[in-house]
C-alpha cells in the first residue's frame, strides 16, 4: 500500500523578527501571495537568532531563509543555521546579512578561514571578509547582472534585473579563495562588485545583497523567492517520498 498524502512544506526564518524592518513585515503578504498566486503553500516559523544556536534548530525543515535585521543578536547562530542547511542539503536563501553571513560561514567552516569577521560584530577585526561599502547601497535601486547557466539565473529568469537594496556591508576580501572552494559568485552590479552568490551541487543554495522582499507592494512574490518556495515544496514531496 502506498502512502500518498501531502506533507506541506516548512520554512525556518531565521532573524530576529521586528515589526521597525521592512522585509519582515513583507513576509505575510509574501507567503500568501506565494499560496493564492502560485499554489506553494508553506508552513512558516521564525527562529530568533539566538534560537538557531541550538544544534537541531532548523533540522528537519523543508527550507531555511536567513533574512535581514542584522546586526543579528547571535552571530553564531546565524551561522550555525546556515551550515546545517548548506550540509544536510535543505533549501537555502541569505537575503542583505543573510547574504553576508551566508559567506562568512562558507569563508571559515569551509575555506578554513577561521578569523575573518564582519565589520558590523566585529569592527576591529585584523580580517574582514565583510567591509562597509564605499557607497552603502541603503534605499537604492541598481542593476544586477547573472552568470549565464546559474541558479540565479534560472531563478530570475533573466541575465539582468534591477533590485533593491538596504544594506551598508559588502565582502571585499578573500573572493578567489571562496570561488577556489567550491562557492560560485554568480552576479555582480556593473562596477563587478558581488551581488549574488550560490553553491552548485547543493538542492537549492543562493544568497542575494539585494531584498527580493522588497520587490513591488509584496502582492508577486520576486521569482528569487518563488524558487526558494519550489525548492522547499519538492524537498517537502522527496521526503514523503522517502518515508513510504
Amino acid at each position: 500500500m502506498t502512502n500518498s498524502a501531502a506533507r506541506t512544506a516548512t520554512i525556518a526564518l531565521v532573524g530576529d523578527r521586528s515589526p521597525n524592518v521592512v522585509s519582515h513585515t513583507r513576509i505575510p503578504l509574501i507567503l500568501d501571495a506565494l499560496a493564492l498566486r502560485d499554489r506553494l503553500v508553506l508552513d512558516a516559523y521564525w527562529i530568533p537568532s539566538e534560537d538557531a544556536e541550538a544544534a537541531d534548530a532548523v533540522h528537519g525543515f523543508d527550507a531555511v531563509w536567513v533574512l535581514p535585521g542584522s546586526p543579528y543578536r547571535s552571530e553564531a547562530g546565524v551561522l550555525r543555521a546556515i551550515r546545517t542547511a548548506r550540509e544536510e542539503g535543505i533549501p537555502f536563501l541569505g537575503t542583505c546579512g543573510g547574504f553576508q553571513h551566508a559567506l562568512l560561514e562558507y569563508a571559515r567552516d569551509v575555506c578554513g578561514l577561521t578569523r575573518v569577521a564582519h565589520a558590523e560584530n566585529d569592527p576591529d577585526a585584523e580580517d574582514l571578509l565583510i567591509e562597509p561599502l564605499a557607497c552603502s547601497l541603503v534605499g537604492h535601486e541598481a542593476a544586477v547582472r547573472v552568470e549565464p547557466g546559474t541558479l540565479a539565473e534560472s531563478a530570475i529568469g533573466s541575465g539582468r534585473t534591477v533590485e533593491r537594496y538596504f544594506c551598508s556591508y559588502g565582502p571585499s576580501r578573500h573572493l578567489d579563495t571562496l570561488r577556489a572552494h567550491g562557492l560560485r559568485l554568480s552576479g555582480h552590479d556593473e562596477d563587478g562588485h558581488v551581488r549574488v552568490a550560490e553553491l552548485p551541487g547543493h538542492p537549492f543554495f543562493l544568497a542575494t545583497l539585494f531584498q527580493p522582499e522588497l520587490s513591488g507592494d509584496g502582492s508577486r512574490p520576486h521569482p528569487v523567492i518563488r524558487a526558494l518556495a519550489r525548492a522547499a515544496v519538492a524537498h517537502a514531496t522527496e521526503r514523503v517520498g522517502a518515508s513510504v
